[in-house]
């Protein structure tokens, strides 16, 4: 079996990464799984972000899935057994995040692996960590 993504996007989370992206280029994601908004997904420029040896690159999301999804090493071992979708609500969340200003904030949903999805993912080995320095 072909491990399953470890994240997704919805329709109106992918508009509304095409709209920030004319406006700031190419864009990232980070979750660091801290309190509050630390929670919740990040979204930055390209690079603005700098990920490290405790990151986790989860995959990527967006019309022809560009944008890398980065999590904090903590947060991915209490997640790493579900898949993990980016959505975008209407309301705002207390950070730097892009969509802010848009009225907007994005969120996750998330759904626990089947055994087997969780075998996959086992048997093609875990995601990279990022870069330290």
């Amino acid at each position: 079996m072909t491990p399953p993504p470890r994240v997704l996007s919805t329709a109106a989370a992918d508009a509304m990464m095409a709209r920030l992206a004319v406006r700031h280029g190419a864009l990232m994601f980070h979750q660091s799984g801290g309190c509050c908004d630390g929670s919740a997904p990040m979204c930055y420029p390209a690079g603005e972000f700098r990920v490290g040896g405790q990151d986790v690159l989860l995959g990527h999301v967006g019309d022809g899935a560009a944008i890398p999804v980065w999590i904090g090493a903590a947060q991915f071992d209490y997640w790493r057994h579900t898949q993990v979708t980016i959505d975008i609500v209407p309301g705002r969340g207390a950070g730097f995040s892009l969509e802010g200003p848009e009225g907007m904030r994005f969120i996750v949903r998330s759904r626990v692996f089947t055994d087997a999805e969780a075998d996959a993912l086992a048997a093609a080995g875990e995601p990279r960590r990022g870069d330290s320095g």
